[in-house]
């Protein structure tokens, strides 16, 4: 599943992208925005591995924004006019694609950019050291002093910068780590993001309120872009209705 952000100033165009992203299986939309200004933020806040991004548009251009940004996400560019495509392919985007877009067309880019994505899953997973799986612990550093987690301890985790707090049935603990690096060795299956800064355990959730978790004597807060997987994931199968 790739995340993807919808950059165009034409609610049209972005309303047409978005219905193309909801019937392609691998794609996940997190949001659609008017203008690269407001990709910024965005890219700050989530995990975001594909944009759509249109190029004439007011405040910044896409051309500006890809000369900016520092290492974006991949970019399919998506505008009428054929005159940008020279200079968008020597920025290194996907694939460009000109308005009006048929479906076909954008089923192919789509699954460039996948394909493209999963090999940079698996020259990852290959490169970078991950946390064993087959133990049922970890460590991390606290200090000077080196404590073992357990996996099934964890009530939460919550990002605040460069830093996570682990909360377990056993205390709270601070280590020096980025929560999407520490999201990337737990499994989806015990765990799951539901806010720019928090990370559940699936099976320490005790009800879900509006847009609150209650586990144990904590509230989290689950934020709209992730509200439906968590509804999907933890309540979806699970729930028993008359």
């Amino acid at each position: 599943m790739m995340n993807c952000v919808i950059i165009d100033d034409e609610p049209l165009a972005r309303e047409g992208i978005a219905s193309y992203v909801q019937e392609i299986d691998f794609l996940n939309l997190i949001d659609t925005c008017e203008n690269p200004m407001a990709l910024i933020q965005l890219l700050d806040e989530h995990p975001i591995d594909l944009i759509f991004l249109d190029i004439q548009m007011p405040k910044m251009n896409g051309i500006d924004f890809l000369k900016i940004v520092q290492k974006p996400p991949m970019v399919i560019v998506t505008t009428a006019f054929p005159s940008y495509a020279l200079e968008s392919f020597q920025l290194n985007v996907m694939d460009y694609l000109l308005k009006p877009i048929t479906f076909e067309r954008f089923v192919k880019a789509a699954s460039k950019a996948r394909d493209y994505h999963q090999l940079l899953l698996k020259s990852a997973s290959q490169n970078s050291p991950k946390i064993e799986k087959e133990t049922d612990y970890f460590f991390i550093k606290c200090g000077n002093k080196y404590e073992k987690i357990y996996f099934n301890d964890i009530l939460y985790i919550q990002g605040m910068q460069n830093y996570v707090i682990i909360y377990t049935l056993k205390g709270k603990y601070m280590t020096l780590l980025y929560l999407k690096n520490l999201e990337q060795n737990l499994d989806s299956r015990s765990f799951i993001r539901v806010h720019k800064s928090y990370i559940v355990a699936i099976d320490k959730i005790d009800a879900i309120e509006g847009n609150e978790i209650s586990l144990q004597s904590h509230s989290i807060p689950i934020s709209r872009i992730y509200r439906e997987q968590v509804l999907k994931q933890v309540v979806q199968n699970k729930l028993w209705i008359k």
